[in-house]
């Protein structure tokens, strides 16, 4: 690998001197993005500034690959010169969204999870890259922290807390967390907004909107504008802390003495500050580093669980299933956390659109999924599309669904995500688009398959979505009854569902599979 001197050093072991190079340079990174930020704890939101750092990502990886070609043509390794050029590159990237934050950490998050879809020699820099960008942001100073509280609770806030700790105790997208104990004597977490964090989304948002044209040259046929405002709505809902106070309400009274889950009370809220329960807990993200087996399948089985129950007992739909907002507890509950991307689910239609998918991809076929996918709005009415390219992109990715048992993985995401994402004009998927209401629901399903195939979670995902939606088990696998109602109903008796399928279609025997 090529070091700024130029120096040419050999070796690429997983415990070489380039994967040394790579976490030293990734560290250097990060002690520059947080001195960069830790005179005034503050933002950068004057949007050209923002904007041109975003924008100097495509630009400076140009530059950087005109340069390789530079270096190869005078014979400098292949391999060589490109892997130094991601290197330069996760650290660029690094460097800008770890000291911006706002919705730059938000992508952050969710390059670190897709990066799993890369081949892992092309990954390494970015994963040692983006997995310290949570820690890495401006750090708010004590004396920001107390001006920032009392513009919130006023000028006495702190005769609300026994105890208030003005270093935080962990970061957040738009902010930071402090450790306290509140007035009668409860464990809190205090979430606090960047000052200027309203004024840093909003700069994002607008270069998202003037990017979000490029789209259309991968998606040709999507909605771009639609879907992108779409994102940002739900961007800008993570901005309402009464908003996110009002929906953990929901949840914590939906979820109330649930033998499986915990939803922390909310405590207090006004202005840009939440104050909760303070969740004690091993961070899922702890465990996708060093979590047993046991401990991992648990917490993939309960995130299926939760993920699948929310709207039917709340009535909202959680979109950010990022494994940072989950905590396995001491008891074994998974506690949940960050309920600022909420919204109330499922729109008019989801019904309809859940059944006849099922039906076509477990009971119909290839002509059954386009005419489905142009009913719904997943492809134009009048325009003809290959059904059988559909189907066989779209099918495999049932896999889970269709065993008593499965264990998804970083080669499973790395497969499909590649076939979906092909950037060749016969790809069929540059010939869908995506109904602008699906986005939030969009969302939220990826990265939650991100987080268990981060985990490598082993589970029965069949058994948990049939838990909570037994009409589309029935259709799946042809047990539905005679003039049995529609709808998606739950929770029911597993051992009923597997009886019927017994009686209906013979399920398939249980395996485990990773590629």
């Amino acid at each position: 690998m090529t070091e700024r001197g130029g120096t040419s050093t050999s070796g690429t072991d997983a415990g070489g001197e380039p994967v040394r190079r790579i976490r030293r340079n990734a560290e250097q990174a990060a002690v520059f993005g947080r001195a960069a930020n830790r005179g005034a704890g503050r933002l950068p939101v004057r949007s050209a500034v923002r904007g041109a750092r975003i924008a100097a990502l495509p630009v400076a990886y140009a530059g950087r690959q005109a340069a390789g070609l530079g270096r190869k043509a005078i014979g400098r390794p292949a391999d060589e010169v490109d892997r130094d050029i991601r290197l330069r590159t996760a650290q660029h990237i690094f460097e800008v969204l770890g000291e911006l934050k706002g919705c730059a950490a938000k992508l952050g998050q969710l390059l670190a999870i897709y990066e799993l879809a890369l081949p892992p020699e092309i990954a390494e820099p970015y994963r040692i890259a983006l997995s310290r960008l949570q820690d890495s942001g401006p750090v708010m100073l004590p004396t920001v922290v107390r001006a920032a509280m009392a513009e919130s609770l006023g000028p006495e806030w702190r005769s609300h807390f026994l105890e208030f700790d003005d270093r935080r105790a962990c970061a957040a997208s738009i902010g930071q967390v402090h450790r306290g104990v509140w007035q009668d004597g409860t464990p809190v977490a205090v979430k606090l907004m960047y000052p200027g964090g309203r004024a840093a989304v909003a700069a994002d948002l607008k270069q998202v909107r003037r990017l979000s044209t490029v789209a259309k040259v991968f998606l040709p046929s999507a909605d771009v504008l639609g879907v992108t405002e779409a994102i940002c709505d739900c961007v800008e809902r993570e901005l309402d802390f009464a908003a996110e106070a009002e929906s953990q309400r929901t949840f914590a009274a939906a979820y109330a003495d649930d033998p499986d889950f915990h939803v922390p009370r909310v405590i207090a809220q006004r202005g840009d500050v939440l104050v909760t329960e303070w969740l004690e807990g091993t961070p899922v993200p702890a465990i996708v580093e060093r979590g047993s087996r046991e401990q991992r399948d648990r917490v993939g089985m309960l995130l299926v669980r939760f993920m699948a129950s929310t709207w039917l007992r709340s009535g909202l739909l959680y979109t950010d299933p990022h494994p940072g907002n989950f905590r396995l507890l001491p008891d074994g509950r998974l506690g949940v956390l960050d309920f600022g991307a909420c919204l109330p689910w499922p729109p008019e239609g989801f019904d309809a659109l859940a059944e006849d998918y099922t039906r076509a991809l477990f009971r119909g076929g290839p002509d059954e999924l386009g005419s489905t996918a142009r009913r719904h709005g997943f492809a134009e009415p009048d325009r003809p599309i290959d059904d059988g390219a559909l189907y066989k992109v779209v099918s495999p990715c049932m896999e889970p669904l269709r065993y008593d048992t499965y264990r998804l993985s970083n080669p499973w995401l790395r497969k499909h995500v590649l076939r979906v994402t092909n950037p060749r004009l016969s790809n069929i998927m540059r010939q869908l688009t995506m109904p602008v209401s699906m986005t939030p629901f969009a969302r939220a399903v990826l990265t939650a398959v991100g987080a268990l195939c981060q985990l490598e979670a082993e589970t029965s995902y069949r058994d948990e979505i049939a838990r909570w939606f037994p009409h589309l088990d029935a259709i799946a696998y042809g047990t539905a009854e005679p003039g049995e109602p529609s709808g998606l109903l739950g929770p029911v008796d597993l051992a009923l569902v597997r009886e019927r399928r017994r009686r209906g279609r013979q399920p398939r025997s249980s395996v485990e599979r990773t590629g």
